[in-house]
């Protein structure tokens, strides 16, 4: 006769001990260990099953492929490019993001393209009554009598909608605020949010019907919910952006259909979001007279690239503290850059203060805008400007030495497409060069001349 052990799981996050505790240490949950009994010995054993036919295993030579012509076209090209060229039917599309950044606006506008070309589409708000979604839809201009409505909350009757409508494309918004009747714990709880995003990924697989699924973060910026949310689903699309300004930003962190290096850039309007297919010219300033302290450099967002400006501004100062204050660019980085314009290029700053700012609130996390940093910096420490028809990227070491980045033939590209006639990159051996190259270009011929002459 088999024994039953008695096991106590946490309701939250599923996580078994033998032994009775007041807190989970997996989740450090309170009052959340129930008593399970679990059998052992034969029954446990793993028993033999008929395989359905249609269902054994194939040789993969036997397996029609799938080319990119199955792809189905969302209608907003920034995110195509993103998804790789299109949703996959039987896809499960995951977006993340923090709260009020347009999730739900960019999803609705998703379901009003999908609509306009004859698709039928099943948007069901967990968070939202229908009519507070026909108000945003109405403003965006996203009514169309093939998007279809459900405000639901239970997984049992979001599956029957599915079953009603007969969808080519389901949104569901959000999979925190979805519970079901099979897992234990409140909605938005760990067991709670895989078990809903288990059920909506099998059907879309048994159905070849794609679903998108929106999914909310936490105070650090991870996605909320168990990690394995993160490897049920196809797709990862993090939507991101400064509530302060338009700019949006949406990447896949992770794309089992295509890239995971591409960029969609989108604009937040008054009537919904607008695709920015060519943001050249927003993170540049409309200063046409150059000015101290402004260097434009190339940035790679995935694959494709930004020309930025970034602007320095250095101040003379008593305090026995000068102040590092930094915008867009990582304080760190700037700190070391300080330390070398002034060991390798003799550049006085440890008695001024420095504040360095990006245009257009875009973040710099690589290290190819070293070289426009340090030039902005030199810059306005000298009182030389920059020409706007110079742009200039690269990585600096702590020796001075420039280093090449990744990407340099489609930085360079592109540079030359807007109109940057001077290069300066790891062509020049050491940031001093680079230091005298750029001041150079900003010269007339007299001041060249009067340069090599004294």
């Amino acid at each position: 006769m088999p024994k039953a052990s008695v096991n106590y799981r946490c309701s939250d996050c599923g996580w078994t001990t033998a032994k009775w505790v007041g807190r989970c240490p997996e989740c450090q949950a309170w009052g959340t260990m129930a008593e399970t009994a679990q059998a052992t010995g034969v029954l446990r054993a793993v028993k033999p099953v008929t395989i359905a036919a249609g269902r054994e295993a194939r040789a993969i030579t036997d397996i029609a492929p799938v080319d990119g012509a199955n792809r189905r076209p969302s209608g907003i090209g920034e995110f195509d490019r993103v998804l790789g060229g299109g949703i996959v039917p039987g896809a499960a599309i995951l977006l993340s993001g923090e709260p009020g950044v347009g999730k739900s606006t960019l999803l609705l506008e998703v379901a009003s393209r999908a609509a306009r070309a004859r698709n039928r589409v099943l948007y069901v708000s967990a968070e939202e009554s229908v009519s507070q979604v026909r108000m945003r839809a109405e403003r965006t201009g996203a009514v169309h009598d093939e998007l279809y409505l459900a405000s639901e909350t239970d997984l049992s009757t979001i599956v029957a909608q599915i079953d009603a409508v007969d969808p080519t494309l389901v949104i569901v918004d959000s999979v925190q605020t979805v519970s079901s009747s099979s897992a234990d714990g409140i909605a938005g709880g760990p067991s709670q949010v895989r078990e809903v995003a288990s059920a909506l990924i099998r059907i879309a697989k048994e159905r070849d019907l794609p679903i998108l699924i929106v999914g909310h973060v936490t105070k650090d910026g991870s996605i909320a919910g168990p990690r394995l949310l993160e490897h049920l689903v196809d797709v990862v699309c993090q939507f991101e952006g400064d509530r302060q300004t338009a700019l949006r930003f949406i990447r896949a962190l992770k794309n089992r259909f295509g890239p995971t290096d591409e960029v969609g850039c989108f604009e937040m309007a008054g009537d919904g979001i607008a695709e920015v297919t060519d943001p050249s010219g927003l993170f540049l300033s409309r200063n046409t007279t150059p000015v101290s302290g402004t260097c434009v450099t190339v940035a790679m967002e995935g694959r494709r690239p930004l020309p930025v400006e970034v602007q320095a501004l250095v101040v003379g100062t008593t305090a026995p503290n000068p102040r590092r204050v930094t915008n867009g660019v990582d304080a760190s980085r700037v700190a070391m850059l300080l330390a070398v314009l002034e060991r390798r290029a003799g550049i006085r700053l440890g008695d001024k203060d420095v504040y360095v700012s990006t245009v257009g609130g875009v973040r710099l996390t690589e290290p190819g805008a070293d070289l426009a940093i340090a030039l902005a910096i030199a810059s306005a420490a000298t009182e030389r400007a920059i020409p706007h028809t110079l742009a200039a990227f690269g990585e600096i070491s702590l020796a001075g030495e420039i280093r090449p980045v990744v990407s340099g033939k489609q930085r360079t590209a592109e540079a030359a497409r807007l109109g940057f006639t001077t290069r300066v990159d790891d062509r020049s051996a050491t940031v001093r060069e680079a230091l005298r190259l750029a001041f150079m270009a900003a010269s007339t011929d007299r001041e060249r001349e009067l340069d090599a002459a004294f």
